[in-house]
């Protein structure tokens, strides 16, 4: 990533929602708790924590940095008006243990995720709690991002400013990773809650889908379709994990919510994810069940495409994602 300053898109400069009329719509800034889970990757933590203190948001910001199975680094512990807690992961390992146990951590009223490899624009929080004040009953907001792979940048628009379950059921919004999430802390940790996020998630995987649907069932979700938030996908995350694993995570979240087999289309492309991650794990026959079962729901599903493609040894899955990743698409 270049040291350009990561600057939000054009649209929400021009019409001066940031700057102007967000100040009008909250009458007092919300405190706002950031939790940063990392392990082992110093300078990116750095410089995701940079963007984060740098926020132009007129209220209270308490950062949790939680280190997950890795040795705490106390000297980015600071006070001041943007205190920085360092926490070591006191729930399950991983990820998702990692965030429930910054979630815990904070009293603020509202809470944030960042992920120690993606950079927010400085705007990014004001924005977001302007569309959440604003939206009756939200508990939850997200934005838009930028995905930066292989040194081209892709932004990633949703075309909404709220989003329902259909939304998330239709298609797996992939411009909704955990970066994007503010949610009132209530919601996860009160007495009528969403709940925390579900450390049984395999591989730690399809966590973040999952809480997005818990949340839609109560309520729409406030949406900024501006990319406020910048994906690094060049480095390898100590959070991902092999095939067999995505094919585990994704089947996990299936029989939680049967609405994403709810339809043809719906259907079609969770099977196809399946077709795609058992082709690349060298599962055949696997992969050829699930290939036969996206066709059969939707022929024009593009991931049956990518599971035959991989199955006739033409090409490696590899290659495929790598030129999807480019292009700003992930399967």
């Amino acid at each position: 990533m270049s040291n350009r300053q990561f600057r939000p898109g054009r649209r929400l400069v021009r019409e001066g929602v940031i700057r102007s009329k967000t100040h009008r719509r909250v009458a007092a800034w919300p405190s706002v708790g950031v939790v940063i889970a990392t392990r082992n990757r110093p300078m990116l933590l750095r410089r995701a924590l940079t963007a984060v203190l740098a926020q132009a948001y007129p209220g209270p910001i308490h950062v949790a940095i939680v280190h997950d199975q890795a040795e705490p680094d106390v000297a980015l512990a600071a006070g001041g008006d943007r205190p920085v807690t360092v926490l070591m992961n006191q729930r399950t390992p991983g990820l998702t243990g990692a965030r429930n146990t910054g979630v815990l951590a904070l009293a603020t009223e509202l809470v944030a995720f960042c992920h120690d490899d993606d950079v927010w624009a400085p705007e990014k929080l004001q924005a977001q709690v302007a569309a959440l004040t604003a939206a009756a009953g939200a508990e939850v907001a997200t934005c838009a991002t930028e995905l930066e792979y292989d040194g081209r940048r892709t932004p990633r628009l949703a075309g909404l400013d709220r989003i329902d379950l259909a939304d998330l059921t239709r298609a797996r919004l992939a411009t909704l990773p955990s970066s994007t999430f503010l949610i009132r802390r209530a919601a996860l940790v009160g007495p009528d809650r969403i709940g925390l996020l579900a450390e049984d998630a395999p591989g730690n995987q399809n966590q973040d889908w999952d809480l997005l649907l818990r949340a839609a069932r109560r309520a729409p979700i406030a949406h900024v379709d501006e990319p406020l938030v910048r994906m690094l996908w060049r480095y390898t995350s100590p959070y991902s994990y092999e095939y067999t694993t995505k094919i585990s995570s994704l089947r996990w979240i299936m029989a939680r919510h049967p609405q994403l087999e709810s339809g043809r289309p719906e259907a079609a492309r969770v099977y196809g994810r399946l077709a795609c991650w058992s082709a690349a794990s060298g599962n055949r026959r696997a992969a050829w069940h699930w290939t036969k079962q996206t066709v059969r729901q939707n022929w024009r599903e593009p991931r049956a495409a990518i599971a035959l493609a991989a199955l006739s040894g033409a090409v490696r899955i590899e290659r495929l994602l790598a030129t999807l990743h480019r292009r700003g698409h992930l399967v």
